[in-house]
């Protein structure tokens, strides 16, 4: 087993159910706007939605974790992949670049510590950096992107924990796009699902990555302009070559058959896409086989 891969077969993850994040309609009516959703989730459609979702992940044999309901968090929370990253040593707990986020890594450290994950290191203020900028090209690299989420501080911090585990940190500058406000992370753009197979939104992607990917053998499965914002690009790796990813990306489920994937797809109006977060970040992957 491997923490130090984005694509082997999920074995162990943790997840934070719509019920314990959106809690319900008055929840979702008091938070929604401030948070930058495009719209209001509908509750019912939601929990529907992310039990769809749940049992996925469970018929495709991955052991599941749950985050709790805490008052401390808000709906963010339901994309779990960004307060902590996972490595073979224990999980980096993260320190959040979005303000409504910041008590997100906490709650999660105590849950992984209640069940018996050790803690690797915690990100320190003034270093940022989130999980959704964190991908493993393999079990000795991790990318990480230089965005509005994630600063130099906490690219360093991180490189500093992972050093002694000789995993090398490459650092990937971010595009401005549409600015501070928008969640646009470093798999936004990037979505590995296999070892030599990457999903990719090459007009975002620095050059010189792109041609870093390429350079390690990835394949890439482009994800056309039409299905960027519709979280085209947002693919969870169940296996490798086993792919889970939101339903509305035809061109791209196509795409990824012809690469030789299996694709299986859920509705994600409600959880994922008035969120801006797709299955990659709806899951918080401790370990792989």
């Amino acid at each position: 087993m491997s923490s130090h891969s984005e694509s082997g077969k999920l074995n162990s993850l943790f997840i934070k159910k719509a019920s314990a994040a959106f809690i319900g309609d008055a929840h979702i009516t008091k938070h929604w706007e401030a948070l930058n959703y495009l719209g209001k989730p509908n509750i019912d459609k939601a929990l529907a939605e992310y039990d769809a979702f749940e049992k996925i992940l469970i018929d495709n044999g991955a052991q599941v974790f749950y985050f709790p309901e805490d008052d401390s968090v808000n709906m963010d929370s339901i994309y779990c992949r960004d307060a902590a990253i996972a490595t073979s040593k224990g999980m980096i707990i993260c320190n959040m670049g979005k303000e409504g986020r910041r008590n997100e890594p906490l709650s999660q450290q105590k849950a992984y510590e209640a069940a018996g994950i050790p803690v690797l290191g915690v990100i320190q203020a003034p270093g940022t950096i989130e999980g959704g900028d964190v991908a493993w090209l393999d079990a000795k690299t991790l990318a990480v992107g230089h965005t509005y989420r994630t600063n130099e501080e906490g690219i360093k911090q991180v490189s500093a924990l992972l050093k002694p585990l000789g995993v090398e940190v490459i650092s990937v500058p971010m595009p401005h796009y549409r600015g501070s406000s928008d969640v646009f992370h470093l798999m936004s753009v990037l979505s590995p699902v296999a070892d030599n197979i990457a999903v990719v939104y090459s007009p975002l992607i620095p050059i010189v990555f792109r041609n870093e990917l390429i350079k390690r053998g990835f394949e890439l499965v482009e994800v056309p302009e039409v299905e960027f914002d519709s979280m085209g690009c947002n693919v969870l790796a169940l296996a490798p070559r086993t792919c889970l990813m939101v339903k509305g990306n035809p061109i791209t489920k196509s795409r990824l058959e012809a690469a030789g994937c299996k694709v299986i797809e859920y509705e994600g109006a409600e959880i994922s896409v008035k969120g801006g977060g797709g299955p990659t970040c709806l899951t918080r992957p401790v370990s792989r086989d």
